[in-house]
């Protein structure tokens, strides 16, 4: 009984920061990694912020990198989303997903999130 629970989404105005939480439940992993995804509207999943959980390697789309951080506190079993700078452009439904396997796609993740809606105006 997997389950990912994502929370910190809202509305903010472009130049703004959000910080997103993922908090998994009955998941553990020791390689692979956790992930952040986002969808907006007429626009495929696309895959924003990696974090590989052996630390190898961290992904962040072109859009994002400088802006978006992905981090995660084991204790809590929780991965973040820190988001700077924002823009109309990250308005979405973001996702939460965890993997076995590392990847950067959402084919690579077998645990989602229900999403959170961040909106930038």
């Amino acid at each position: 009984d997997v389950q990912l629970v994502e929370s910190g989404g809202g509305s903010v105005q472009a130049g703004g920061s959000m910080r997103l939480s993922c908090t998994i439940h009955g998941y553990t992993y020791s390689a692979g990694c956790m992930g952040w995804f986002r969808q907006a509207p007429g626009k495929e999943r696309e895959g924003v912020a990696v974090l590989y959980t052996n630390g190898v390697v961290t992904y962040y789309a072109d859009s994002v990198k400088g802006r978006f951080t992905i981090s995660e506190d084991n204790g809590e079993n929780t991965v973040y989303l820190q988001m700077k700078s924002l823009n109309p452009g990250d308005t979405a439904m973001y996702y939460c997903a965890a993997g076995l396997v590392a990847g950067t796609k959402a084919a690579d993740f077998g645990y989602w999130g229900q999403g959170t809606q961040v909106t930038v105006s």
